[in-house]
């Protein structure tokens, strides 16, 4: 549930601080007043897209806050993405500056737009004021049917993913047969290249990391030489010549040990010597141990050399560096085996039909779930219009056959008859726009019924509805308001007097004359003045303040 909303130098808002309650909440003002700029406030802060146009004229930054009760789906997303959970609240925030650059927080921690969207989805569920519109459009019908499928089933949606995934494996496959069909010769052609390349990069057999070992070790034996005389000479130095380092050191160290013993001060001397001396003995053994190992070995630096130019001219001739010759070898073997597979038309031929008989599988039992969800649907939605004054209306959501696509094997069309004894017919053909706005309305309740989203959101979703039907679709929310949190921004009294919360949003000048919108809490008093308002336009009388009492008492 959204617990608060605090809003900063957005569009023609300067700073609003919103508290929120449970049940029904209504959000009414004249047009123009910033109603809807509400929304599109709490959408930036969800994860939406951010411009600079969006910060207040004038201001550096929009700064948006959304504070939420978590949800169990909700505390688990951020156990899992590391985001602190704090007294069981998400405070979501974004940020934009009037250069357009964003940034995005959740509970004080740096977040990305896609998490603030991904989260949000699990918060607040948004039904817009063009939402009739995009029912009139197939992939939208057929969307909405299959999000009802995936809130009560969640392994439905993982089938969908895999109808698409089936889809392209086949379709993939198809292709690569019919490409076959009609480019033969050039399929041979390139296989017969491909043959050469990878059967000499077979004999060559370059292995990842080797041109840097070969490289290191051409670099010891050409320097075999001189560098053992320089380990010998090191060597001699420090222990074997007739002063060494190592002697001259301990004899030091022993003489100043007995001078100690006289004046204690010498200790801290001495202390540095003895370390010297212990790392010189550890260099004499390494140095030993490296003579012992570098050896003078002709026969061996020429067969590195081979071994450079023969990688060194490969690079050369398949255009990559020395290093990446191994992964140039796997690539075009991998190439072959593909075109090996696809120069088998049968075999291609049988990869062919058993993709497309999993797709069909997979497919098939999608089409029986969207059976079930479209049965159950065209009922609630029927139901629903009988109580929008469309008695004896029909929906009908159908499963028209149609090509496999990646979104199954059938098209989802919306049928809807107005009234009783009409065959029903496309939307998009038949309802009247209040018809639409009717349905829409229908729908939208219908499929939040069905989601586990605490807070719904329906922004002018009630235009072009009135009268009787206005006050039914009142009731419908203020109903949906007793398992959720609903918010409505609305133009119609008979719906904003059925709210448990009244948001009054209205337009002023400051001081400076710079234009602003504000947003008050109603008690029962302006509750009145306010509906009244919505009834009677801009001269309030006593009648319709009487009429305004008696809609809020009903």
């Amino acid at each position: 549930m959204l617990r608060t909303l605090t809003i900063r130098d957005f569009v023609i808002v300067d700073a609003i601080e919103l508290e929120f309650a449970r049940g029904f909440s209504v959000f009414t003002g004249e047009t123009g007043a910033g109603k809807s700029i509400l929304i599109d406030a709490l959408q930036l802060a969800l994860g939406g897209r951010g411009e600079a146009s969006m910060v207040r004229e004038g201001a550096a930054k929009a700064d948006i806050s959304a504070d939420f009760a978590l949800t169990e789906s909700a505390t688990t997303w951020l156990e899992q993405n590391e985001f602190a959970v704090e007294e069981g609240g998400a405070l979501l925030r974004r940020v934009i500056d009037n250069a357009g650059r964003s940034k995005a927080y959740i509970n004080g921690i740096a977040a990305t737009a896609g998490q603030l969207r991904e989260l949000g989805e699990m918060l607040v569920d948004i039904h817009g004021q063009h939402a009739h519109q995009s029912l009139l459009k197939s992939d939208a019908q057929r969307a909405l049917l299959d999000n009802q499928i995936a809130v009560r089933d969640a392994a439905a949606a993982a089938e969908a993913q895999e109808v698409a995934v089936a889809w392209r494996a086949w379709r993939a496959l198809s292709r690569q047969r019919e490409e076959y069909e009609t480019n033969a010769k050039n399929v041979l052609i390139e296989r017969e290249r491909l043959e050469w390349q990878v059967s000499e990069l077979d004999k060559l057999a370059p292995k990842a990391g080797e041109w840097l070992e070969i490289t290191n070790e051409h670099s010891r034996l050409s320097h075999a030489a001189s560098l053992i005389e320089g380990a010998q000479e090191a060597l001699a130095a420090i222990s074997e010549s007739d002063h060494p380092i190592l002697s001259q050191l301990s004899s030091l160290n022993t003489k100043l040990g007995k001078l100690v013993d006289v004046d204690a001060e010498l200790q801290t001397v001495l202390d540095c010597m003895e370390p010297a001396r212990i790392q010189l003995q550890e260099a004499v053994y390494a140095l030993n141990s490296y003579i012992d190992k570098v050896e003078l070995d002709p026969a061996r630096l020429r067969e590195v050399d081979a071994r450079m130019d023969a990688l060194h001219s490969a690079s050369r001739k398949y255009h990559v560096t020395p290093e990446e010759l191994h992964e140039e070898h796997a690539t075009l073997a991998a190439k072959l085996r593909q075109l090996a597979d696809a120069s088998d038309m049968e075999g291609l031929k049988r990869q062919e039909s058993k993709a497309e008989a999993a797709y069909r599988k997979v497919a098939e039992r999608l089409s029986t779930r969207r059976m079930h969800a479209a049965r159950t649907l065209s009922e609630q939605v029927t139901n629903a219009m009988q109580e929008l004054s469309m008695g004896g209306g029909r929906f009908e959501v159908a499963l028209n056959p149609g090509e496999p696509g990646a979104h199954g094997l059938e098209v989802v069309e919306f049928l809807v008859a107005g009234h009783a004894g009409v065959v029903p017919r496309p939307l998009a053909k038949v309802a009247s726009g209040g018809e639409l706005a009717r349905i829409s309305l229908a729908i939208s309740v219908i499929t939040s019924n069905a989601t586990t989203t605490p807070t719904l959101i329906f922004d002018e979703v009630d235009s072009g509805i009135g009268g009787g039907v206005a006050e039914v679709v009142g009731r419908l929310l203020k109903r949906l308001g007793q398992e959720r949190q609903v918010l409505c921004v609305t133009h119609l009294p008979q719906v904003a007097s059925q709210a448990n919360q009244h948001f009054q949003v209205a337009k002023g000048t400051t001081g400076e004359g710079r234009t602003v919108s504000r947003i008050e809490v109603l008690n029962n008093r302006a509750r009145v003045e306010e509906v009244a308002r919505m009834l009677g336009g801009i001269e309030i009388t006593e009648t319709t303040r009487k009429h305004a009492r008696e809609l809020l008492a009903s």
